[in-house]
């Protein structure tokens, strides 16, 4: 199971929490946010998935903070159409640029763009509550890499509470997914449960509940949490 500690934004704070390793680290592009970013992303690990959140954003905008951050995978939160993901993936595909660090054999010209090993990921994000209708995944099964399910609230994300997992009971499809929505240091015992039920679970998302102050992550507790999901949840 992976970590994404979503909603970054000091970067002293992102350079402590990077030092833990997690899988993902999200950073949010949306103005309406208390953790919108804007700024440097410090220099870590290649191995971290730099994941931009993005709300409803214009498709060349999102190219455009792809290019100058080198994300590794796009969060989508809000009601981005299939139709809008494809139009995303084409320009993508045509760019396949910038998306990796300065690689200092090929010759650096004004604006060049430089080739990805990989396709940036696609995280297509869906608010639940006490039910949903998993029928409105469908059209989005061959259009993304995975889906993930946040607590269906007043704020796109970031609300800090927990929907209704038994609800993931009928989830129908082998598409793996993020967990996330007021995950924090208590859950570990009902990870633990939903985990045993075999659902595609790819990874943990977490934000809010390890935090200070929007945007500031409690490292200590961050660092016990991936200990504790590592050792009690993949072993």
């Amino acid at each position: 199971m992976k970590l994404k500690v979503c909603g970054m934004k000091y970067v002293e704070n992102i350079q402590q929490v990077a030092e833990l390793n997690p899988d993902y680290l999200g950073f949010i592009f949306y103005e309406k946010s208390k953790r919108n970013f804007e700024g440097i992303i410090p220099e870590f690990s290649n191995s971290i998935k730099k994941t931009g959140v993005f709300v409803n954003e214009y498709v060349e905008i999102v190219i455009s903070l792809v290019e100058e951050y080198r994300l590794d995978a796009i969060q989508l939160h809000g009601d981005e159409s299939v139709e809008y993901i494809i139009k995303l993936k084409k320009q993508l595909s045509e760019n396949r640029a910038l998306f990796i660090e300065e690689n200092k054999q090929i010759k650096k010209k004004k604006n060049q763009h430089y080739i990805s090993k990989n396709e940036v990921e696609i995280i297509k994000v869906f608010g639940i509550k006490d039910e949903f209708n998993f029928d409105v995944l469908k059209p989005y099964l061959d259009v993304v890499d995975f889906f993930l399910f946040d607590t269906k609230g007043k704020e796109r994300g970031g609300n800090g509470t927990k929907f209704d997992w038994s609800v993931l009971e009928k989830y129908p499809y082998g598409k793996p997914f993020f967990l996330s929505g007021g995950i924090g240091p208590k859950d570990i015992e009902q990870i633990q449960i939903v985990r045993k039920t075999n659902l595609p679970i790819y990874a943990l998302d977490v934000n809010s509940k390890f935090e200070m102050e929007p945007g500031r992550k409690k490292i200590e507790e961050l660092k016990e949490f991936k200990k504790n999901v590592i050792t009690n949840v993949v072993k």
